[in-house]
Parts: C-alpha cells; structure tokens; sequence
C-alpha cells in the first residue's frame, strides 16, 4: 500500500512541477524533496510517472524550473559522495536522483539550446553549496561536479563496495578512501575476489546507467568526418580529474571478463534466481566501449579552470585507453581472452534441455570491446594470434556472421565481424592458425564438411555471398581480401571448399555481371589472387582445389578470351537479369546443412535498426604490405594518381587493379546506408546515361588478370589427367587426387611472385561508422527503461523493419 501512496505523492509532485508557470525557488525544500526524498519508485516506475511530453512541456514553459530541479538533484549526490551514504534513507535518495537525472537527460541533449546547460555552472552556489570549499571548487561545471559525483559514489562502501570497516564505530572516509583497495572483481591487476553482494549490484547498475545517459549527448549531433570533436562528458570522466578512473576500470574490465552465465552449470537455475551480475556486465560493457571509443584529447567546450592545465604526454590523455593499451601481463591478456571466448561462445552451446542454459544477449557489445583491445594493445593481439586460442573468437564469429545474414536489422552485426576478421587476416599468424582441423561442431546452416578452421572461413563466407540479403554486397571486397591475406598459409582446403571458392570465381566472373559495374572486376581479381598465392606457396597439399581448378577450367579460359568489343559487352549487358544480386545459387552443389542447425531468418517485422554511415571502400580500409623473404612486412606505397598507370609486371598490377576508382569516398561527406541505397537506386534507374562500360575499359583491366600461374597449371596437368583417366578407364575422382597429391609443378610455374597483404587502417570514415554503430546498439539494448526512446536522436535514424 505504501507503494501506491509513494507513486500517487511522486506522480503529484510532477504534475505540480508541470502546472507550476512560476520559478519555484532552489531553497524550497519540501517541494524539491518530493522527488526523490519520500518515495520508494523504481526506475521503471519513474520513467512511466515523468512522460517525455511533460518534460518538454517544462523545458519550454519554465525553464528555470527544469534547471533547478537538476541542480537540485546533481547536489543531492554530490552531497551523498560526500556523506558516503551512512544511512539507508541517504542511500533511496542517490537511487531516486540518479533516476530522475536518466530520465530527463536526454531531453536537455535533444534542445541544441539546453545542451551547454550542465557545461555551466550555478551562480552564487559553490560546490554542493557547501561554504568550506575552495575557490575555484565553486566554479565547477554542474556536469563536472555530477560526474565527479557518480565516480565517488561508484565506490561508496555499503552502498557499491564491501566496507573494509574495522570495528561498528568506525567510519570509512570517502575522501581519503583509496579506492583501488576497492575493485569489484578479481582479474587484471587485482588479485581479491570480494564477496558477491546483489544489493552492490543493482546499485551500480542504476549509477552506471546514469553514467552511460550523461555520455549520450553524442546520440544527439549529427555524423560529421571532423574526427575532433570529443564528447565532453567522456574526455573530462576519462581525465586525471576522475581520481578513481584506474579502479573503475579495472573493476568494469574485470566484472565483464570474469563473468559466467552458466553459473554453477544447474540447468534452468536462470529461471529460478534473477542474476542481477547480468545487468552490471551489460552496463559495464556498455561504459567500457563508449569511454573507449576515443583516445581523447581536450574536448571542444570552453574549458573550465580545472581542466585548463598542461596535459602530460605519457600515452593517450583518455585513461581509460591509456590503462587499456598498457595491459601487458601474460596472465592478464589470459584473463580477458578466456573471458571474452567464454562470453562470446556462450549462444552457441547445445544442450539436450531445450532453453536450460541461459543465453546472453550483448555480443555485439563484446565485439567492440575486443575489437577495442586489439586496436590500442597490439600485445593483445600478438598475444590473441600466439595460439590457437583465436579460434575461440572465430568460431563465435563466423557463427554470428552466418545466422545474421539474411537479416537487415543487424548488418552492423555482419560489419563488426568482418572488420575484425580484416584486423586478424593481416597477420600471418592467423593464416597459420587457421590450419587447425575444425572438430568442434557448432550447429551452424552450413554445408558438412571434414576440414580445417580455413574450410569453415571459406565455407560461411561463400554462404554470405551466395544467400546473404543485398545491403552486404559492400562487404564482398572485405571478405575476399581476408581470403586473399590468410591464402598464402592454407596448407589444405578441403574439396567442400575448394568447390566453393570456384562457384564464386564462376559466379563473377560471368560476362553480364563484369561488365555492370565499375568495380565488380575486382572480386575476380582478388580470387585470383587467392588462387596463386596457394599454387605457388601450398601447392603440395592442396590438391583437392588444384582438381576443382581442372574441372573448372573453362572458366578461366573464358576468362582470357573474354570479349572486349562495344557489341559483346552490349550484348551482355541485355541478358543481365533482372534482379540486381548477381550471384547465381544454382551450380554450387549444396548439401545437407549440419544437425540441429537453424536457417538464417530475416528479421521479423516491427523489428527496430538503426542506420549506419556507408563504409569506404576497400583501399581506404586498407594499406598494402608485401612480405619479403625473412617474413617481415614492408609497406607498399600508393600511387599519387587515384587512376592507376598501366604496369607490366602482372602481379603487383593484378593486385593493384583491386583498388577503388570509385572516388566516392573522397567526399567529406556521411552517407547513411539508407542514403546509399537511395543513390545506389538512382545511379540505377540512370545506368544507360550513367555507367557505360566501353572496350578501352575492359582491356585496361583484361590485360591485367594475373592468369599466368593458373593457365601454366592447367597446360601441364590437363594433359596429365586426361591420359590418366584414357589409360586407366577412370571415372573415381579418388585416384585422380592421388596422383596430384604426389605430383609436383617445381621448375613449371612462373617465379612466385611476392605475397602481398592488405592490413587494416583506421581512417575518419572508420571512425564515424564506429561512433553510429556503437550508439546504435546502446539505443537498442537499453530498453528496460528506453532511456532513449522517441527523443530526437540524430546520429543515426530508428527505422521499423
């Protein structure tokens, strides 16, 4: 009953804080006090209690209202942080602000005019209007003294941490409280594990949550390529100011890293206890990307005072990158690998018991975060690649990439997969570990195959291509190149895959498909490229794609005969179908999918996406490395000229024929993919007046096809094979295998030439894609409160699939 009554006094208080047209005074407290005093709300309640309409009602009618009320509350926990919370009723109150402050944040953010509210400071009130503190103390930004506030508060002892108090009388000092003998879970640099504590739990989360509501004022700019503009919020929490940046996080790194959903491994125990760490692990995900995203620098406000002084120049000026790329222990990366494979691998665990074990649901946020790892610590991922234990992240990988593929609502999903995949490709080591004999069995809907974890790669991939919906053709070129970077290492495709590699050669290299887009040759380039790279490098054993090859072959004939003259191409070009994907998905034998797999569906309808920026092309992605013959990598440079001059030596042309020529991301500018689509449409409907392919274009590019390796091959072995099967009556493919498995082409191939490997690089259009798909998933995942929902959101858009 008391309940009700708390709501009914709460729900009263705003409706007399909306109907209000005069300004009620900062010193009225007992009209203050109603919102967060008396009542015992959840964060649920209080969203349902505020509606967004009220909120802005009083942004607009009483300003002056609305400010008060959020000083008032900021004060209220900075008073707390102050106090550490001794008493239970202190304690409702930080609850109560921190709730009211997630609730009407955003719509300070959305109203250009409010968003340098916090960024002010309260006249005439210094800090938590108290009178013993200093000077320039009483000039803090009201969002400086929050965040100040919410940190302290992070490790309150009783309240967010276990109290280490000696004795009842005894009272622990938040001001003196070393909070790095506080960390929340054992792991990196801490070695305690301190008792599990739910109440700590869920109050952290709340706190978090509010944390994450001040960081989203970036939600609510538009996507700009001026990758200097810093969120203020993050580079000031992030700085040297926040004391306790250290402790916090390597408590967050560590509660996300130690975490494990199956607990104790008792089917259906997530049905009988609510597990309150989930919760603090998605919130601590959620805080450690979005700190992470920037390395930081001095945010692009009218600095205060404070944050006025010299930066050192002791590595990145965002601790929070700054700790993260110095984590070097060997047991530490052990820590944080294990932890995230566990994490990752988590949805794809089969049990007999239907829904017995619990799944989480933030994989996406765990994607970043060890994309974020491997980006600022490269000992991390030397470490990652040292053994076979990046398996463990590709299994999961390659699992997400195929069940989301059908599914528009997370191509961000698709995109965040392949990039890292890119990252990993551009170390030989992963092309090493991919040789790995693939015998765990992840129910994936995918073709059964015996082979290595480069079969699987190739395998899931062919299945992007051939039945992934259209928005991922952007992705074709990321895919191949990470096929043409691992090809040099694979010691032994197996004859599924090898089967498929052809059925995407035959698939694009079809007249009709390379003559209907500028850049389409290029996908024909890069599994060339491929190809080479394995017959000169792993030819011994690699037989059953050298067989696949011979059966082939009139492909690559077709290839070095393809017509160039104005009638060939235009005729063509009137057979090209009419539906725009282009890869057929007839001839590539498809066979029975694996046991207890399920086919990849597209997203059910009402389902919410967000947009995401247009990612460049595959050039600017990457830069080229050549491997010389010690194994080190030498930077290849790019020509000055966006067209590249025509070259002889076929190799290094064939693979600088893959480089954009496009020109469409030399513009400044941010497409959303929905724009893209659009112009994709346009340029279409355009075609004849737009894009017309002419013979000078064909031969530029058809004089290039690095088809010397290939056809030298099929000149020795054709003749080969062809009398094998004549002497022998031999239909039995086995025996064909045999004899190229003992066969050798030592002295017949042209000199191998270098291998050439495309690296990752960020670049500003990288950059932005991050920012939008990151916020992306924050906007979707929280929606218990939806702290974001229906606000004026305008760094990506919200569509209804």
């Amino acid at each position: 009953m008391g309940n009700t009554d708390s709501k009914l006094n709460f729900r009263k208080a705003v409706i007399q804080l909306t109907t209000k047209t005069q300004p009620v005074e900062a010193t009225d407290d007992a009209f203050w006090d109603q919102f967060w005093a008396d009542t015992a709300t959840t964060v649920q309640d209080v969203f349902a209690l505020v509606p967004a309409a009220e909120i802005r009602a009083v942004r607009e009618e009483s300003p002056s209202n609305l400010a008060t009320l959020c000083y008032k509350a900021v004060e209220k926990l900075v008073q707390a942080a102050e106090s550490g919370c001794p008493s239970e009723r202190e304690k409702q109150v930080v609850l109560n602000c921190s709730r009211m402050l997630s609730r009407i944040l955003p719509y300070i953010f959305e109203d250009q005019d409010w968003r340098g509210f916090f960024w002010s400071t309260v006249p005439g009130a210094g800090r938590a209007g108290t009178d013993e503190m200093d000077e320039d103390d009483g000039a803090r930004p009201l969002a400086e003294s929050l965040l100040l506030a919410i940190a302290d508060l992070l490790f309150c002892p009783d309240f967010t941490v276990h109290s280490h108090r000696r004795g009842p009388d005894s009272v622990e000092d938040m001001q003196s409280l070393d909070s790095c003998e506080y960390i929340w879970e054992a792991g990196v640099g801490f070695a305690q594990t301190p008792p599990l504590n739910y109440i700590h739990d869920l109050n952290r989360t709340e706190l978090l949550r509010l944390l994450l509501t001040c960081f989203s004022e970036a939600m609510y700019l538009p996507p700009s390529s001026d990758n200097n503009i810093l969120n203020p919020w993050v580079t000031f929490f992030s700085s040297t100011e926040n004391r306790h940046a250290l402790p916090l996080f390597t408590s967050l790194i560590n509660v996300v890293c130690a975490y494990d959903p199956v607990g104790y491994g008792i089917p259906y125990n997530h049905l009988l206890f609510a597990d309150y760490r989930e919760q603090l692990v998605e919130q601590a995900m959620q805080i450690l990307i979005v700190t992470l995203e920037h390395e930081g620098g001095v945010a692009q406000r009218p600095a205060s005072p404070s944050s006025m002084e010299e930066q050192e120049s002791t590595g990145p000026d965002n601790l929070f990158v700054n700790y993260l790329s110095r984590i070097h222990r060997e047991e530490d990366y052990d820590f944080v690998l294990k932890g995230l494979a566990r994490l990752l691998t988590n949805p794809l665990t089969q049990t007999y018991l239907p829904h017995s074990t619990k799944k989480i649901q933030f994989h996406q946020e765990l994607l970043v975060l060890f994309w974020k790892l491997c980006d600022f610590n490269k000992k991390f991922l030397f470490f990652v690649l040292k053994s076979s234990d990046v398996l463990d992240i590709l299994v999961p990988i390659l699992f997400y990439l195929n069940d989301a593929r059908a599914d528009q609502s997370r191509v961000g999903l698709m995109h965040i997969g392949v990039f890292i995949l890119l990252l990993l490709s551009g170390e030989r080591n992963f092309g090493v570990r991919l040789n790995k004999p693939y015998s765990v069995h992840v129910p994936m809907d995918i073709p059964v195959f015996t082979g290595t974890h480069a079969d699987l790669l190739i395998v899931v991939f062919h299945k992007i291509i051939t039945s992934g919906h259209q928005r991922l053709q952007p992705l074709f070129d990321c895919l191949l190149t990470i096929i043409v970077n691992v090809s040099p290492y694979l010691k032994s495709l197996s004859m599924v895959a090898a089967n498929k590699l052809l059925h995407l050669l035959e698939a694009f290299s079809t007249n009709w498909f390379l003559f209907s887009s500028a850049q389409n040759h290029h996908l024909v380039f890069f599994l060339l490229e491929a190809f080479n790279n394995i017959i000169q490098y792993q030819f011994d054993g690699n037989c059953n794609l050298v067989y696949a090859i011979i059966r082939k072959r009139n492909v690559f004939h077709q290839l070095a005969n393809l017509p160039s003259d104005g009638t060939s191409i235009q005729k063509a070009l009137q057979r090209k179908r009419k539906s725009p994907d282009a890869i057929s998905r007839t001839s590539s034998q498809e066979t029975v999918s694996m046991e207890g797999s399920r086919p990849a569906v597209p997203a059910e309808p009402g389902t919410l996406k967000t947009s995401l920026v247009a990612i460049p092309a595959i050039d600017k992605l990457t830069e080229q490395s050549q491997v010389s013959e010690d194994g080190t990598m030498v930077s290849v440079p790019k020509p000055d000229s966006h067209h590249k001059p025509h070259t002889d030596h076929c190799a290094t042309a064939g693979a600088s024929d893959t480089e954009s020529t496009s020109g469409r991301d030399n513009e400044d500018v941010f497409y959303t993919e929905a724009e893209m689509e659009r112009r994709r449409a346009s340029v279409a409907s355009s075609t004849a007046s737009y894009w017309n392919p002419t013979p000078d274009w064909v031969l530029s590019w058809k004089v290039k096809l690095p088809l010397q390796t290939i056809m030298r091959l099929l000149q020795v072995l054709v003749p080969q094979v062809e009398k094998i099967c004549i002497d022998k009556g031999l239909t039995d493919e086995s025996e064909i295998l045999k004899f190229l498995q003992h066969g050798t082409l030592v002295g017949l191939l042209p000199v191998p030439h270098p291998i050439l490997i495309r690296k990752y690089q960020a670049n500003a259009g990288t950059a932005m894609w991050f920012r939008t798909y990151m916020w992306g998933v924050v906007y979707l995942r929280n929606v218990d409160p939806p702290i974001w929902y229906d606000t004026d959101v305008r760094l990506f858009e919200i569509q209804r699939m």
